[in-house]
């Protein structure tokens, strides 16, 4: 009985002690306390890490990927593209030769005369000043002259009506009596910058008068001869150049204030033509490259006296408008020259006995594909002349309807025919053609180069109509350069993260400087002087504008910058702001318990 208790007793003693150590297994294991020293080193360890991003990290990365942007004139520029920082004028002076008559009779006709001009000029920003000449100058000195030899340079002749403040008179009014003649008569040469009035004796006002025909003539002469001139500054300065980027109908609403000024409105017809005209018509460039080429479908004519043709045609031309922009000229003979596959065969008209070739296919008669054109490459763009020469079997070919030889075509250049009849009297072709024979052609392209320059085609007078295309170009570049300063400064302050290198800066200061040039030589009359100016102003505002470096950044957005950073910063901040948000919290838990024990 007594084992059997001892026995009951042991295996109860056993199984209690099973228990217990069950018990001790299921228990959570507890790491042994951390040392205050151990609590401090890992303390001091994410401290380390987070002062090198703090002070070491950040600051070398801030300085690595600062954007430096230079301070610009915002103000300014926008006041120049909004047209409050210039008012363009245009004042032209003419002076008024009168050997007839006395001087008081002279002053008084220029006066009335000058009433009639202001009370028929509707744009007051350009306006006609009559004076009375100092003395009746030598034809030299007065009259511009680009006679066919080319013996004589008109830029020469225009330097020469120049004084030593770059003044000259636009125009010189001669007023001749002649009792022959019952109205007054105008005669405006086509190289000369004198408008002879003839007018009967009885018709000079005496100074007692109120009003006189023979001032209004001479008014209505001098409105007309500028007007094409007024109605294309006038256009340029309403609706002004297209800003870089952005075409001539989205342009935004820059020049509000010359839009304002110049209220007058046009017709809607001129508003048309002058819109075609300026589309038509070639940028403004410095330099232009000039390529006359000789195209012929067989193997005659193979050369041609070009070099004396231009000489005497297109190089004193040329030269008188290096004072606007510069000129280089090659040449080319290209044999065998097929049409182009898009263009129909020349048809016969039967009637006339001639070839024609249709309107539609004038665009397409270029064979771009087989014929060695000179590209727009280089300094500036290329302007090409073709002179054709079709085969004796489809000639004379003309255009049909209008039967002319020679058409323009926009922005690139112009084709002048010269058919194999007009080339020999024999019915074989010449094999070479001579100078007299190529003169009608390169005078076409004369006629074709000015009006691609966006030369007026009104007055006639080819001395003028330089001078109002260097006004003409003056406003255009001055409204060009404008516009861009606005453009620049709207961009900077639409991309507040595009850098502004010290270039851009320098650039747009010497915009503006030569804008305000531009704007008083413009006031003063000094119109080539204001035309150098506002050239600078356009290269250097194109050159800010498309500078390399901001240019690249316009396309960076910041969607960029976080798919470039986040691969690099996610693996290392993550660690680091977890382990900085567990040592707070240890930090805090022992701040409680060291309050709550105390």
């Amino acid at each position: 009985m007594g084992q059997q208790d001892d026995a009951e007793s042991h295996d109860a003693e056993s199984h209690d002690a099973e228990k217990r150590s069950s018990a001790a297994i299921n228990l959570p294991k507890h790491p042994p306390p951390e040392e205050p020293e151990s609590r401090r080193l890992r303390a001091f360890v994410i401290l380390a890490f987070w002062a090198v991003v703090v002070f070491l990290g950040i600051p070398v990365w801030l300085w690595t990927t600062s954007i430096h942007r230079a301070r610009l004139p915002l103000e300014e520029m926008l006041a120049w593209a909004d047209g409050k920082a210039c008012k363009p004028s245009f004042p032209l002076e003419i002076a008024i030769e009168a050997p007839h008559l006395k001087e008081a009779e002279a002053i008084y006709l220029m006066r009335l005369t000058q009433h009639a001009l202001d009370d028929l000029n509707e744009f007051s920003a350009h306006h006609l000043r009559l004076q009375l000449a100092e003395s009746i100058r030598p034809s030299s000195l007065v009259n511009a002259s680009i006679p066919i030899d080319g013996r004589e340079d008109l830029a020469q002749g225009i330097e020469k009506r120049l004084d030593r403040d770059g003044h000259g008179n636009a125009l010189t009014v001669s007023l001749l009596l002649d009792d022959n003649i019952a109205f007054p008569q105008a005669e405006l040469g086509k190289h000369s910058t004198i408008l002879n009035i003839r007018c009967p004796g009885h018709q000079v006002p005496s100074t007692t008068s109120s009003s006189s025909s023979l001032s209004s003539f001479i008014a209505t002469k001098l409105q007309e001869l500028y007007a094409e001139e007024q109605a294309l500054i006038e256009y340029i300065l309403t609706r002004g150049p297209s800003p870089p980027g952005q075409s001539a109908h989205a342009s935004p609403a820059t020049n509000r204030e010359l839009r304002a000024r110049h209220s007058r409105s046009l017709h809607p017809d001129l508003v048309a033509k002058l819109g075609n005209r300026m589309t038509r018509s070639l940028k403004y460039a410095p330099t232009y490259h000039v390529s006359i080429s000789l195209f012929t479908p067989t193997s005659v004519p193979s050369s041609w006296d070009i070099e004396a043709a231009i000489a005497e045609t297109l190089t004193p031309l040329l030269d008188s408008l290096s004072v606007i922009s510069n000129f280089t000229i090659d040449t080319q003979v290209q044999l065998h020259a097929t049409f182009s596959p898009s263009v129909q065969l020349p048809e016969h008209d039967t009637e006339a006995n001639v070839w024609t070739l249709r309107n539609e296919d004038l665009s397409g008669f270029i064979n771009a594909a087989e014929w060695p054109l000179s590209p727009s490459i280089g300094a500036g763009p290329t302007l090409n002349f073709i002179l054709y020469v079709p085969d004796q079997a489809t000639s004379p070919l003309v255009v049909k309807g209008s039967h002319a030889s020679s058409w323009l075509i926009p922005q690139w250049g112009g084709v002048a025919i010269l058919n194999p009849s007009e080339t020999a009297n024999e019915t074989v072709p010449a094999k070479r053609l001579s100078k007299e024979l190529i003169r009608p052609a390169l005078l076409t392209f004369s006629q074709q180069l000015l009006y691609l320059m966006g030369a007026p085609q009104s007055p006639p007078s080819l001395p003028l109509q330089l001078q109002m295309l260097t006004r003409v170009r003056a406003a255009f570049l001055l409204l060009s350069a404008s516009s861009t300063m606005g453009s620049l400064a709207r961009l900077t302050v639409a991309l507040p993260s595009i850098a502004i290198p010290e270039t851009v800066s320098a650039a747009v200061d010497t915009t503006l400087t030569h804008l305000r040039s531009t704007c008083n030589a413009l006031k003063e009359g000094r119109f080539p002087e204001a035309l150098d100016h506002a050239r600078v102003a356009e290269a250097q505002a194109e050159k800010g504008f498309f500078e390399k470096s901001m240019v690249g950044q316009v396309y960076f957005p910041d969607e960029h910058k976080v798919a470039v950073y986040l691969p690099l910063l996610g693996p290392i901040g993550v660690p680091l702001v977890i382990s900085a948000l567990k040592e707070a919290k240890r930090v805090a838990a022992a701040q409680r318990t060291k309050r709550y024990a105390s």
